[in-house]
């Protein structure tokens, strides 16, 4: 068996090999670009759950989740029943006024 035979099936495989092996960075990238972002007042004692019909991941105070389709008040009241008090929250990057909010705490 030739040499060339023999190394085009190892490079095809550590090709795709490598590709497999960098997927889970593509799919962490991916969930970064969440729709819905908020600001707790106190640390989340869970690092998930779920609130609003979606799941929330939570570091510290900062918490996110994907878009799901339910109005983002419902959203933010069910989150702050689950985790605490929500000091800011996002709606695909726009902030939530402070009326909105207030509602959502209250």
């Amino acid at each position: 068996m030739s040499l060339r035979l023999f190394a085009a099936p190892v490079l095809a495989a550590a090709t795709v090999a490598l590709g497999l092996a960098a997927l889970p960075d593509a799919v962490q990238a991916q969930g970064s670009s969440a729709y819905f972002r908020a600001e707790l007042a106190a640390v989340a004692e869970e690092t998930q759950t779920i609130a609003g019909g979606v799941l929330w991941r939570c570091d510290g105070t900062s918490c996110s989740a994907a878009q799901n389709g339910k109005r983002p008040l419902r959203v933010c009241r069910d989150l702050q029943r689950q985790l605490g008090a929500v000091t800011s929250f996002e709606v695909d990057g726009l902030a939530l006024d402070a009326e909105t909010l207030a509602r959502c705490n209250g």
